[in-house]
């Protein structure tokens, strides 16, 4: 048996798409950090407003205070419908005195990453163990007639 010439270049598109989608891909989120203008931020001399012209908006600041700016990148990878894993991880975070300069300037990398794993398929709850029936016909007879204690009747 042998394969038609018409037939040979679908066969190798076909290949070619299937193993495409096989490709890993590469992402990145959040902000691009470029060394030296993060080396050029000097404790004590730096303010908020050169801070911002240099680096930009943070990407994150602390909850509680604006003393803290974080700037956060993060590449990924991931292959087909895969959920995206991170390759790599990196950190500013800069830190300012009450009076507007500079405190510290700090790195972290990917080992601060928490991996939070979800536990189980249902989210445990406090209280009743009601079951379907129950929350379907639960209601039933709650609300009463006029005068009773069941409730109001539209008073």
């Amino acid at each position: 048996m042998s394969v038609s010439f018409p037939r040979i270049p679908a066969l190798a598109l076909a290949v070619a798409v299937l193993v495409s989608a096989c490709t890993p891909l590469k992402g990145h989120q959040g902000y691009v950090i470029d060394a030296d203008l993060v080396n050029a931020i000097q404790p004590g001399i730096d303010n908020r407003d050169s801070v911002l012209q240099t680096l930009g908006h943070p990407t994150l600041s602390g909850e509680f205070s604006n003393d803290t700016w974080y700037y956060i990148s993060r590449n990924t990878r991931n292959l087909g419908f895969n959920n995206p894993k991170p390759t790599q991880q990196a950190t500013i975070i800069v830190r300012f005195q009450p009076d507007g300069t500079v405190k510290s300037v700090d790195r972290t990398d990917e080992s601060l990453i928490a991996s939070v794993e979800p536990y189980g398929k249902t989210t445990p709850t406090l209280g009743r163990k009601d079951g379907f029936f129950q929350d379907l016909f639960g209601n039933i007879g709650t609300v009463g007639a006029p005068g009773t204690t069941g409730g109001t009747g539209g008073q």
